[in-house]
């Protein structure tokens, strides 16, 4: 018999903006436990990323909206044979998704130090470029192409 669900803990805002959003970057960023400078990392780019005119965290959210997938395909055993089966995914998933390939396509930027890397792929990606865009749409093309196979969704 399996055991309940976990609970979902809910993330604190950030202490400098006060967004959910900019935590849950600050957290994907974290490594080794080193919180301050998983911070000034996350800070320093979404500052840099940003137009002079406009909110920080406004510019890290377009950045997020364009990347988040809207479906992505699942294995499905069926019959010894296995699909790949286009599902859609949840808010949540999306944005977790979104903040990983953004951090992956910046770590990929080698020779620059990670907050230009990061400040550069979260202006790409609020212009609707970049890799974690080009990562998204390969996903898109992905369930697209396996659309035959969405009646055996679970």
């Amino acid at each position: 018999m399996r055991r309940r669900r976990a609970e979902k803990r809910r993330t604190p805002p950030d202490p400098k903006y006060g967004s959910v959003l900019v935590q849950r970057m600050i957290s994907v960023i974290l490594s080794r436990g080193k919180k301050a400078r998983a911070e000034q990392i996350t800070y320093g780019a979404i500052e840099g990323a940003e137009p002079k005119a406009s909110d920080p965290v406004e510019t890290l959210q377009k950045a997020i909206d364009n990347v988040k997938p809207r479906l992505e395909v699942k294995s499905r055993r069926v019959g010894g044979a296995t699909y790949q089966v286009p599902v859609e995914i949840s808010s949540d998933r999306q944005v977790s998704l979104a903040l990983r390939w953004i951090l992956r396509a910046a770590r990929s930027r080698k020779g620059v130090p990670m907050k230009v890397a990061l400040q550069n792929e979260l202006q790409e990606a609020a212009t609707g470029q970049g890799s974690a865009v080009r990562k998204r749409d390969e996903v898109h093309k992905m369930a697209q192409a396996n659309r035959a196979f969405a009646h055996l969704r679970y």
